[in-house]
Order: C-alpha cells, then sequence, then structure tokens
C-alpha cells in the first residue's frame, strides 16, 4: 500500500519540485567575463552577493603577452558579457570577441563616458615640465623600431584604473551593464556599487596621504603604466626603461637613460614583477638608486573584490618606501 500510494504522489512530488525551481532559473546571475584582475575586482565588487565573475588573465601573466587558451575561448563563448579595457591593452582579445556576435554584451571600459583617458607619452624619457594632455603629443626617437613599435601599441595610456576617480566611472558602467542585462538584481548591483565608490574615495584619502610625503621626489619605471596613478597624487616619474613592456632596450637607450637617471637625481627605478629585474639591476649599477617594485595588475594578490583596494594601497607603499630610503652606497 506505501509503495503503491508513494508511486501515485511521485508525478505531483515531481511537478512541485519543478515549479520550485522556476524562481530560481528565472533569476539566476548572468555570466560575466573580466580580462584582468583590476577590472575583475570592480566587477566582482559589484556582483558581491549575486554571483561570481571569471578572470581570465591570472596571477602574473601580462595582457601585453598573454595568449589565449582554449578553456579560455570556451568561457567566452559561454559569456553574457564580457568587461576589458580595450583594444590597446588586450590586445589578444580583439579577433576572439569579434568572432562572438551579438549575443553577448561586450564592455570596453576605456569608452565609459567621463573616464579620463590620457594621451601615451612618447618615448621613455620625459621632460620635467612635460605636461599630460588629452591628446596625442608629437616627437622623435632616434631608435626607428622603438617609435614604430610604440605607435602599433596605441595612442592612449591604458591603465586607466590606476586613477581611482576613473575607477569610480568604471563602477558606475559595471552596474549599469548588470542591470541591464539582469534587472532582477538591480537593486543589489546599485547598492553595491554605491558602496564601492564610497571605498574608493576612502582610498583617494588614504593614499593621498600616504605619498604627500613623497611628491614630485623623481623615479624611474619600468613602462610607462602610471601616468595615471602620477597624475592623481602628484608624482613625479621622469622615464620608462622600456617603450613596451615586451620590447627591451639596447645599448644605446640604456645609456640615455642611465644619463637622465643621474642629472634628474633619481632615487628609485622601480621594476614589475611580470618581468625578470635584470634590466633594472644594469641601469643602477654603480649609482646611488635603488631598485623597487611597482605593481599595475596586482600579481600575487588573490583575485576579488579587494585586489583593487590592496593594489592601490601597496603601489603607494612601495613609492613611499623607496623614496624615502637612503641612498645606496
Amino acid at each position: 500500500m506505501r509503495l503503491a500510494h508513494l508511486s501515485s504522489s511521485l508525478p505531483a512530488l515531481v511537478a512541485v519540485g519543478l515549479i520550485a525551481l522556476v524562481p530560481r532559473l528565472a533569476v539566476a546571475e548572468p555570466t560575466v567575463v573580466a580580462s584582468i584582475p583590476p577590472v575583475h575586482s570592480l566587477v566582482a565588487g559589484v556582483m558581491e552577493g549575486i554571483g561570481d565573475a571569471h578572470l581570465l588573465v591570472k596571477g602574473g601573466a601580462s595582457p601585453h603577452t598573454y595568449a589565449l587558451r582554449p578553456s579560455d575561448a570556451t568561457l567566452l563563448n559561454r559569456a553574457d558579457i564580457v568587461f576589458w579595457v580595450g583594444e590597446e591593452l588586450e590586445a589578444f582579445l580583439v579577433k576572439p570577441l569579434a568572432a562572438l556576435g551579438g549575443g553577448a554584451d561586450v564592455v570596453a571600459l576605456s569608452k565609459a563616458p567621463r573616464l579620463k583617458l590620457l594621451a601615451a607619452r612618447e618615448g621613455g624619457l620625459w621632460e620635467e615640465d612635460e605636461d599630460e594632455h588629452e591628446h596625442e603629443a608629437g616627437g622623435d626617437h632616434e631608435d626607428e623600431h622603438e617609435h614604430e613599435h610604440e605607435h602599433e601599441h596605441g595612442a592612449h595610456d591604458m591603465h586607466v584604473w590606476l586613477d581611482p576617480a576613473n575607477a569610480e566611472v568604471m563602477v558606475e558602467a559595471i552596474v549599469a551593464t548588470l542591470v541591464r542585462r539582469d534587472p532582477a538584481h538591480a537593486k543589489a548591483y546599485a547598492a553595491n556599487g554605491a558602496s564601492l565608490r564610497g571605498r574608493i574615495e576612502g582610498l583617494k584619502s588614504e593614499i593621498k596621504a600616504t605619498l604627500a610625503p613623497v611628491a614630485g621626489k623623481p623615479f624611474m619605471v619600468f613602462h610607462d603604466a602610471y601616468q595615471y596613478f602620477e597624475e592623481a597624487f602628484g608624482l613625479k616619474a621622469v622615464g620608462a626603461l622600456s617603450v613596451a613592456p615586451q620590447r627591451l632596450p639596447g645599448a644605446k637607450r640604456l645609456g640615455e637613460l642611465r644619463e637622465r637617471l643621474v642629472s634628474a637625481g633619481v632615487g628609485c627605478v622601480f621594476r614589475e614583477p611580470q618581468f625578470a629585474p635584470k634590466l633594472a639591476e644594469t641601469l643602477v649599477d654603480g649609482t646611488p638608486a635603488r631598485i623597487g617594485v611597482l605593481d599595475p595588475l596586482g600579481a600575487g594578490l588573490k583575485s576579488g573584490p579587494d585586489l583593487y583596494f590592496r593594489l592601490l594601497k601597496s603601489n603607494a607603499e612601495a613609492l613611499r618606501n623607496c623614496l624615502e630610503s637612503k641612498p645606496a652606497g
């Protein structure tokens, strides 16, 4: 009798179970992909408590040299939304995103309304009185190949997230996209976005205080990735070791960099964890300059909503620690 009763009730139980699943399926969050750790961090902050975003360029990899893996291609094909900075930074994504068709929302955050976009600085040595203008600067390279490569790299500096004011604009664009694609969670996205922008405002004040003692002190970087950070906090980079991270300088260029290092009284040369330290070591050898580490991406940091804040704080601390130190030797 019990078996007969259970058999007769089974279709009804299955139907009830399926009905219970319908609301859950109807409000399922979209599949979201973010290109690099700082972008992923901001997206994860907006999606916190709702869903998870997938990160493409993980760990110490660089978007300048990244090659898309088959698993990445599979993920992109499943995506409802893809957030990236833009073709001038993540060139490896240009063709795969073009092949997606119209099914996914592809959002280039460098094109967000009101985002501040700066021209890429010409060459690797910048005049002390050079102003950052929002147009492409002129100039000639003695090394023709470096000149050609620089323009291939793009007219704009695409490290836009290193200005916290730009990060706030990016958060607004992320919220708007997620709300449009997933209106069932609109209130949660908006609340997370507001909270995130409040945290970024606090971050700006904290970093300004950290860097106040070293504002205006000259330094050099591995590649020109920090212009937004410099402008936001009154810093003074006078040159970059490489015009592009995948192209190392020749002997002539190293000589010019060393001359600028000495004449400008550079206290620190900053390398990056994604690239070997040998170049920076060669440049500072025999000079009082020290070597520090700056990272525009967050290599070694745990991905997630807190990465963006840890990234900017760690760079600010690295700048202060190195620039406040007494000269070597």
